[in-house]
């Protein structure tokens, strides 16, 4: 473990104090968070800034100060959500600094709207998987990026005439709540099922195309069970909550891809809401697939997580609890 004390200075150049402001964020709650994540004391005067820790700790805070300050000229205001994504992605590159980026160009997905960046190495290794295979599979606790990175692979791929329709899939199966009746027609039950695919879709592509390709057939959004008969050619396939699937459903829904199809499974094997867990279809399919051509498997760790940071915290105290119960029986 590294201990020694070491101290460093950065001036940031050039000087503009519309981007030192959107760096250091409202009373310097960015340069907080930089302290918090990276264990660093920075000192900040102007455009100098002292920053002290390990080695290793100053080394990655001017790394990412130096980043975030280019950040700042492109995008107008830099949120804290926006300086957390990108200490996420540092910390995840940090033991294979080579891996950050593919063929010397950094691992991003161009849509329309939006440039998504993959953060970290395994999120950069299952786009590699993504691009390469034609069945991925995506498996990892919640917020690792899994379904919104599996979006948008299946949006690129639309706008670049790559396939002619996306397929949105979710097993309809409920979180430990008995629901009962719900109103509406069939498209109106099941949109509560599938609202996360649908927030991926609007912030990619907007409300509007959305629906427009919704009414047009291009993007079907559907319960796993009206997936069975179907053959689906020239089509970008997302399984979603995989690990909710029977081992019947899972070989039904696989059976389905045609020609020109991608497809990808996403899944959380600590969240199965099956009342046997031992018949997933998502376990059941990882153990029997594992060495099959033209499928690969991802798989994220907590470490990977990049929505709030208290996520992070809160999926390690779950498998921390879970591996000490396995030690116990």
């Amino acid at each position: 473990m590294e201990t020694t004390h070491f101290s460093q200075t950065l001036v940031l150049s050039p000087e503009d104090n519309k981007r030192l402001l959107n760096l250091c964020g409202r009373c310097d709650e960015h340069l907080h968070l930089i302290e918090k994540s990276l264990d660093v004391s920075i000192k900040q005067r102007g455009f100098t800034f002292h920053i002290s820790g390990t080695t290793t700790a100053v080394s990655h805070a001017i790394t990412a100060l130096t980043e975030l300050y280019d950040a700042a000229l492109k995008t107008p205001f830099l949120a804290l959500k926006h300086i957390h994504l990108h200490l996420q992605g540092t910390k995840n590159t940090q033991a294979s600094p080579h891996s950050i980026t593919h063929r010397g160009q950094p691992m991003e997905i161009r849509t329309k709207r939006a440039v998504i960046t993959a953060r970290g190495e395994n999120q950069i290794r299952y786009l590699k998987n993504v691009a390469e295979h034609d069945v991925n599979f995506g498996i990892g606790p919640a917020g690792t990026g899994k379904t919104y990175l599996a979006v948008a692979c299946a949006v690129h791929a639309l706008e670049t005439a790559r396939v002619s329709r996306i397929v949105l899939v979710r097993p309809i199966v409920e979180a430990g709540e008995k629901l009962g009746f719900l109103p509406g027609d069939l498209a109106q039950k099941v949109h509560p099922y599938l609202q996360p695919l649908y927030d991926a879709l609007y912030e990619m592509m907007g409300f509007d195309q959305v629906a427009e390709l919704i009414e047009r057939g291009v993007i079907e959004l559907l319960p796993l069970a009206y997936m069975r008969g179907r053959s689906l050619n020239d089509s970008f396939i997302i399984l979603d909550e995989g690990q909710n699937t029977t081992i019947e459903q899972m070989k039904m829904f696989l059976t389905r891809i045609g020609f020109n199809s991608r497809a990808i499974i996403t899944g959380d094997i600590t969240q199965i809401d099956l009342s046997n867990h031992r018949d997933s279809g998502l376990i059941h399919a990882i153990e029997l697939l594992e060495k099959v051509k033209g499928i690969s498997f991802s798989e994220f760790k907590a470490s990977d997580v990049v929505r709030h940071p208290l996520v992070q915290s809160i999926v390690e105290a779950y498998e921390l609890y879970n591996q000490l119960n396995k030690k116990n029986k």
